[in-house]
Order: structure tokens, then sequence, then C-alpha cells
């Protein structure tokens, strides 16, 4: 893309602001799923080719949050405003986040098929690609050109009989810890931002960090290392996931026995044993450290906008701890991307709104006017800190997995259908289970977890590649 084409995309970007996606439990808020534009009109781009005339242009959205302005708002997402420029529009079709699935499969058995639906990573991949519910991408993303060849690895990690069916548009940290250096320094604490830069932050020394500050309390004060949503990618640092997919053996495998998951299960089950952990759910950093809790797990959202820090704030951000036995740095991003359902005949305008997306999420100019807007309503967030929360973890530091386990079967992956107390499919409930209790508050064990578990990951895997067999066949 040369820079001419890109300054005129940018045209009136003073006013472009940043809505970066959450993470939060697996929550969406509307406003948080893209780049937006501001009472501005982006000017067109020679970059991405309009909608070709006689080419149907309207895209219906199946979802539970709109990509349209609201009622009363003048404020429209960058991609939209770049795809309208192209000739297209977008229909909202709403359903709920609980029956979202349900809605679409409805539409897809009564031939009346929507265009597109968001990616989410549960049942998405590989269960409803394989069920027929999303077409690959391959005839309008071309993963070879410029525009798309930084997600190409990323991809190729969701492809089905050689074909891919997600386009990644843009990355978000799942989950980051968050701390203030105020408090490390008052404690004579080793700084983790200064432990990652040299290569030092890994399970050890994060440990031994939160011991020494747990420990550490006077009196009646009590003191926690972390708070929040860490668990699985303790798991996922030793460069494995509990549900994997065998090239040899084209089939999804249970990777439950793993001997690298008897080490991070450990350092889990000590974290709460030692009184580390603080269960409790706290919305907002600052909240967190209120409660003597040094380090807050959760995605960036929790930390900007209405949760920013204060004039005087002193926080720090680290990425999650390296498995000091592993062989890189691992981890697992959120993907933010927009599948395209089978059935759906608008290739013209959904190739030039995935590229419009691309184009307005990723591209280093416009990301960098979206930082500087970033910055106007976060004052006081360093550059450090936003090195580390939206670019270090998509960087080439950095190994991207991708969780099979995610989307296999309802028991397995979906949240939204779990009958258990903690509302959790089984591959979630397992990342976290060493931090549980049974009801009479013995702490659960990795051991027992296997042999509580293993016969029905077992059962569901095997059910799920009698379809995807099927579906290789066919």
């Amino acid at each position: 893309m040369n820079k001419t084409s890109i300054k005129r995309v940018l045209a009136g970007s003073a006013a472009i602001t940043l809505a970066l996606a959450g993470a939060g439990c697996g929550k969406k808020k509307d406003s948080d799923s893209s780049s937006y534009v501001d009472k501005v009109k982006v000017e067109d781009t020679d970059a991405i080719a309009a909608i070709p005339e006689g080419s149907e242009t309207e895209l219906e959205w199946l979802s539970y949050f709109d990509l349209n302005p609201s009622k009363g708002s003048e404020e429209k997402r960058a991609e939209l405003a770049l795809f309208e420029k192209k000739g297209g529009s977008i229909k909202y079709s709403p359903t709920t986040s609980m029956t979202k699935y349900d809605s679409l499969a409805n539409r897809v058995l009564a031939n009346d098929v929507p265009d597109m639906f968001w990616y989410e990573n549960k049942m998405v991949f590989p269960n409803y690609c394989v069920k027929g519910m999303f077409q690959p991408v391959d005839s309008i993303v071309d993963f070879n050109s410029d525009l798309w060849a930084d997600v190409k690895n990323t991809a190729d990690q969701f492809t089905l009989k050689g074909e891919h069916y997600v386009a990644p548009i843009k990355y978000v940290a799942n989950s980051v810890l968050t701390y203030d250096k105020d408090v490390i320094e008052a404690c004579a604490l080793d700084d983790p931002y200064e432990l990652y830069i040299n290569g030092e932050w890994n399970w050890d020394t994060w440990y031994d960090i939160m011991e020494e500050y747990v420990t550490g309390a006077e009196g009646e004060d009590l003191r926690y290392g972390v708070n929040g949503w860490f668990a699985p990618f303790v798991f996922q640092s030793t460069g494995h996931t509990l549900i994997e997919y065998d090239a040899e053996k084209d089939e999804y495998v249970s990777n439950i026995t793993d001997p690298n998951f008897d080490r991070a299960s450990g350092l889990l089950y000590d974290i709460q044993k030692n009184g580390f952990y603080y269960a409790d759910w706290v919305g907002q950093s600052s909240d967190c450290f209120k409660k003597n809790i040094l380090f807050y797990a959760m995605g960036p959202w929790a930390s900007f906008d209405t949760h920013t820090p204060k004039d005087g704030s002193n926080w720090a951000m680290v990425p999650m701890p390296k498995d000091p036995n592993a062989d890189a740095q691992y981890t697992s991003l959120e993907i933010n991307a927009y599948m395209w359902v089978k059935g759906s005949t608008k290739n013209d305008a959904m190739k030039c709104w995935l590229e419009c997306a691309k184009l307005a999420n990723t591209d280093p100019e416009y990301k960098e006017v979206s930082k500087e807007k970033f910055f106007t309503t976060n004052p006081n967030w360093t550059e450090e800190m936003y090195q580390i929360a939206f670019e270090e973890l998509s960087s080439d530091s950095w190994v991207q997995l991708v969780d099979p386990g995610y989307g296999i079967s309802t028991t397995l992956s979906n949240d939204d259908a779990a009958a258990n107390d903690t509302k959790e499919a089984i591959v979630a409930y397992m990342y976290s289970s060493v931090m549980k209790t049974d009801d009479s508050g013995a702490q659960y064990t990795w051991t027992q977890l296997r042999e509580t578990y293993s016969g029905t990951i077992d059962s569901e895997l095997k059910t799920f590649n009698e379809d995807y067999k099927k579906f290789v066949s066919e």
C-alpha cells in the first residue's frame, strides 16, 4: 500500500478514536469491537477496490452488537465509513449472546442465511465450520498479499481440508498483568517489567514476587498476589493446549496427560494453596489495588477509558510469565474476525468489507493515529504500558497458539450451555479448576481432575472426529 493511499484514508483523522476490543470473561460490549470515526468524512482510498457495479452491496450482520452507529450518535466505525465509500452497507439483524448460535443454525437450516457472523473462540472453529455454518474465505482473501500476509501464520491454524475459514483483522491481548509500581518500590520487590525486558520474567520470578509481597504483610493486613483471568495462559505458556490437532492422525486429540500440565497445574495449585489468589470478581485495576492485590490479570479494557489510571498513578503492565522450561514465549490472543456464513453469495461485498476492516484496524499509519487519540483519553498510561497491552503480544517475540478445545462440542467448549456452578464448559473449567475446592473445602488436584473428566473428553472428541472425518471425505 503506498503512502499516498494511506494518507487519503487518514484525511481528517485527528478525530479518530480507539475502542479496543475487551476480552474480559468473554463479554463484548457494543462499543468494543473496532476503531471509530467521529463526525469526520473519511476520504476514499485506491488501496481497496469498490464493490463492482451490479453486485449486491448490502451485507446482513447477525450478531448481538451493531456495527452501525447507535441512534442519535454520529460516531461511525472507520471500517464502516470506508465500506460505505466503496458502495457497501450493513444490515443489522439482532440476536443475543446466549442464543446467537441457535439463531444462526435456524437461519442456515431455513436456507435464509445472513452474510456474516462474529468470530469467537468457542464453538465457531472447528465445530460449526464442520457442521456447515461457515464457508472458506480463500476466494475473497489472498493471504499472500501485502494486506493479509501479516496474519497468514494465524490463519493457517484455521484450515479445514486446506482451506482457510478465519481472516484475522486484529489481535487483542486476552489478559495482561497490571500492577502498581509504587507498591513494587515500597516493598523493595523486583520490577516485573524490568525482569521482562531482561528476559527473566517467568513462572519462578512471578511466584517469588507474589510470595515476598504476601508474606510481608504485617499485623492484620491481608495481601494477595493475583486476581483475575490468568490460569489458561499458564497452561498455554508451555506451548501446548488441552486439545490439539494431530496432523499425522488428521484428528483432534486430548493432551490431558501431557507432563507439562502437571507443572502448570502445580504452579496454580500452589498459588491457591498459599493464599496468593483473590478469587472474587474485581472489575477494574484500581479496585484490585485497593484490596492489596499485587497483580490484576485481565484484558487491557479493565485499565483504560472509564477504568484508566488517575493523575499521580504509577501503573505498569507485563505479559503473562513464560514457562521457564519452554523453548519460546507462547500466548493465545483474542482474534477479531468476521465469519462468512455458508450460503452467502455476496462475494464482492464481503471481500470489500473484510479489506476495509483489515485496513482500518491494522495499517501502521492508521494505528498510529488511533494511538495518539488513545493517549488523549488515557493520559496517565505510559508508552511501555501501551506497547505491552496492544503491540508486544502480536509481535515476533511471541508464538501464537490457537486452542481448538474451545470449539469442539457444547460439553467441552460452550460456556453459555454449561450446567455446573461456575458456568464453565469442561475445557475452560479444567484450566482453572485446581484453584477451586469441592463441597468440603478440599482443593482439587490435577490427578483428580484428569480421572474425573478424561472419559468425557475422549467421548466428545470421538464424536467430533467422526463428524470431522465425514466432513473431510465429502
